[in-house]
């Protein structure tokens, strides 16, 4: 009894140490507005896009897929994989992700820049995905790229969607604590931009708007530098199981995702603001990394959570530079974050996906 006393007395606790973040070479954002606009055939609908493209927020987006004819080998012709009338099948879509995923990997793994020290002492790798899948997979391609330890345990968190970020966060605190000499490798890799589905549907078409390619790599530890993680809660929306969904088709993973998300993310967050901060009140939070799944789901928690027009500030900046990267994009919030954030100050990270599921993170500048 007293070894576990003492134990519970020196539990570790878990630092995010740093954050590395990468996207691919092509910005696709206005080459996918003029493909969009020709896409859809109705003038009326064409028109609505239109208007809600140039409120989006979002000035540029990056694609494994080049939007100018390809120079090398290892350029994919946009153009050419989304031929009006004959989009790609999922294999297709599969085979790329799985030569372009690593490369993007990669990109972000040089830099987030291990030491030889920390190189050798990673004892787990979590890896994050909703686009893309094969095995041996992204865990192993890491795990050669880095010449880590064939011992090294690997976990995949997939198809959890935007939120999945803040559960491998969560994953790799329960491992420092419990195991305090743990070292974890966390990379969030989402190629969204390989789903775009050819449909006369506007709300479809305005959720391809937002999504784009990137990657996140970090490294969580018992360090005392970075940001400690300090507890998570997860708030399930009640009645909004069919607000987002994704599903593996013939023709892709194909994604739904409601005009009135941001509607029931504001209510819901209304309800429990308190309970998400406890035993602070959002008032008192310093940073705020939200997920930025488009600019009405910003101004939604922004408005739900009562907070001043600029706590969103890196939210919007990521928004606007790189659009939504799915699980990746919190940590590219979290990473501007980290740049200038003040020793002791306290934050809230919070990413939304299906369910209607809110998963949020506590934390404080070590």
């Amino acid at each position: 009894m007293a070894d576990r006393a003492l134990g519970f007395l020196t539990m570790t606790h878990a630092y995010l140490n740093r954050i590395a973040t990468a996207v691919p070479e092509h910005d696709v954002h206005q080459p996918f507005v003029t493909f969009a606009s020709a896409m859809l055939e109705q003038d009326r609908v064409r028109n609505v896009f239109s208007r809600m493209a140039s409120r989006s927020g979002i000035e540029s987006r990056f694609s494994v897929l080049s939007p100018v004819p390809v120079t090398n080998e290892f350029d994919i012709d946009a153009y050419e994989f989304y031929r009006r009338g004959k989009f790609p099948g999922t294999a297709r879509r599969m085979a790329v992700f799985e030569q372009a995923a690593p490369r993007l990997a990669h990109r972000a793994l040089d830099r987030l820049a291990l030491t030889d020290g920390e190189r050798s002492g990673v004892t787990h790798v979590l890896v994050t995905s909703c686009t893309g899948l094969y095995a041996p997979g992204l865990d192993f391609e890491i795990g050669d790229y880095l010449g880590l330890a064939p011992t090294v345990e690997r976990t995949m968190i997939g198809f959890m969607g935007c939120y999945a970020a803040i559960n491998a966060l969560k994953l790799a605190r329960h491992i420092v604590r419990s195991e305090a000499r743990s070292k974890v490798l966390v990379v969030n890799l989402e190629l969204c931009t390989l789903h775009l589905q050819e449909t006369q549907d506007l709300e479809q078409v305005l959720s391809f708007l937002v999504f784009a390619d990137g990657c996140a790599a970090s490294l969580v530890t018992g360090d005392e530098t970075g940001l400690r993680l300090d507890s998570f809660r997860a708030v399930v929306i009640p009645h909004t199981r069919d607000l987002i969904t994704w599903r593996i088709r013939e023709l892709g993973f194909d994604m739904l995702l409601s005009g009135e998300v941001p509607k029931a993310i504001g209510r819901s967050l209304r309800e429990v603001a308190g309970e998400i901060t406890a035993p602070r009140q959002p008032g008192e939070i310093d940073l705020w990394a939200v997920h930025p799944g488009g600019k009405s789901v910003l101004d939604a928690v922004e408005q739900g959570l009562g907070l001043p027009q600029d706590a969103l500030r890196a939210s919007r900046e990521v928004l606007c530079r790189y659009g939504n990267m799915s699980s990746a994009t919190v940590m590219f919030v979290l990473a501007a974050m980290m740049r200038s954030a003040e020793r002791g100050k306290l934050g809230c990270a919070m990413s939304f996906g299906p369910g209607l599921t809110a998963e949020t993170m506590r934390f404080h500048v070590a």
